[in-house]
């Protein structure tokens, strides 16, 4: 029979060898894809809830001056399908669906009618890059006031021309520095840009500002959250 001594140091050293072992042990869960899928998803929707719950409607992005922008010739051109799906400028307009008071379809002269906001801000890729550019257009806000939207609803959807999709949470939509936006660098948007209209969100990063506007939907239900979260990219992704 073992002694007390050698039982407590026999449990003593087990201990430690399950301490070594549990990085490893961890490391081969995690490489069960079941395992893996699992814990990445919940790590990824705790950093999303993380971010939307210190999300400061009221807390503006830096602002820059016009000796920092990126020349506009050197703003990249970033698109998950085509440069210029076709739309046609002349006959464009923003249909408005959902929990509004006004649905209906929307014009650029009628979107342009709102105040005109221009702000200098930072634009992030999920890639890796970045740039400043110079965005002019209606604060979303605005737009989301005029159409009658019930803010209590929860989201702000929105569908592109090239198919792409996005959704926004209230509190993003609503923020001061979010844009409907018409004019880069002071001229209208040109196609590979996003014309006639695109987001301008500079708390968020780049996929969430989805470009060739053609419908917009105030909803409390999201069935789809965007083209790239529905890969598995993070819904809120604030920066």
């Amino acid at each position: 029979m073992d002694s007390p001594i050698e039982s407590r140091r026999f449990k003593s050293v087990n201990r430690r060898e399950l301490v070594k072992l549990t990085p490893a042990l961890a490391l081969g869960a995690f490489a069960i894809p079941k395992v893996q899928n699992y814990l990445l998803k919940a790590g990824l929707g705790f950093s999303d809830w993380a971010s939307a719950a210190v999300f400061r409607s009221g807390h503006l992005a830096p602002t820059f001056s016009h000796s920092e922008l990126t020349p506009f010739n050197r703003f990249p051109i970033n698109d998950y399908d085509v440069d210029d799906p076709g739309v046609d400028l002349e006959r464009w307009n923003l249909t408005v669906t959902g929990a509004v008071q006004k649905p209906g379809a929307y014009t650029q002269v009628q979107i342009q009618s709102l105040p005109k906001i221009t702000q200098n801000t930072r634009h992030v890729c999920v890639e890796g890059w970045d740039v400043i550019g110079n965005f002019s257009g209606a604060r979303l806000s605005d737009f989301l006031k005029m159409i009658g939207a019930d803010t209590a609803a929860g989201f702000v959807t929105v569908q592109c021309a090239d198919d792409y999709y996005e959704s926004l949470d209230m509190a993003t939509a609503l923020h001061p520095q979010t844009l409907l936006c018409y004019e880069m660098y002071g001229q209208p948007l040109t196609r590979e840009h996003g014309a006639p209209l695109r987001l301008t969100i500079p708390t968020k990063v780049g996929y969430k500002q989805a470009k060739y506007l053609t419908d917009l939907k105030v909803t409390r239900v999201l069935e789809k959250v965007g083209y790239w979260e529905d890969q598995g990219y993070s819904e809120f992704y604030g920066l």
